[in-house]
């Protein structure tokens, strides 16, 4: 069994509860951020699985980075302080969803040593990711795969 989601900027994150053998992949822009969604999906694992964070491990995969997920103050107002920083001479907010992400994962359980996180971004690294903000909307999706045997 595979479970996939496709993004092209959009953070994915695999999930593996390695006691259950449960797996989840996550599809998380800025707004399934905002509305927990790795918490939420994790808190379903628990309901469905019995899944505790302390035997998962993590994947959150390449999206755009903190570097380059400029927003205005109608998007940075729902991120904490610890996952965004304003840049005056943009006159912008940047973002960082994988540690909004990653928040979501710790506060669950997920032990630190259990979470990878890629260092590439979808904008930065576009030679070898899609990226709808660079590519402005006409771009290519990549694909988040998690299965088990």
């Amino acid at each position: 069994m595979f479970l996939a989601v496709s993004v092209a900027d959009c953070t994915p994150i695999l999930i593996h509860d390695t006691k259950n053998n449960a797996v989840a992949a996550i599809h998380a822009g800025w707004k399934g951020t905002v509305g927990k969604i790795v918490l939420n999906t994790l808190q379903l694992m628990g309901e469905q699985y019995g899944t505790e964070g302390k035997y998962c491990k993590a994947f959150i995969g390449a999206c755009i980075s903190y570097e380059n997920f400029e927003v205005g103050d109608e998007v940075a107002t729902y991120f904490e302080l610890s996952q965004k920083r304003f840049d005056k001479q943009k006159q912008k907010w940047f973002v960082d969803l994988k540690k909004a992400n990653m928040k979501q994962l710790l506060d669950f359980g997920v032990m630190e040593k259990n979470i990878e996180i890629s260092d590439f971004c979808t904008v930065k690294n576009n030679n070898t990711f899609f990226s709808h903000r660079k590519e402005k909307g006409v771009t290519g999706r990549m694909m988040a795969v998690i299965g088990m045997k």
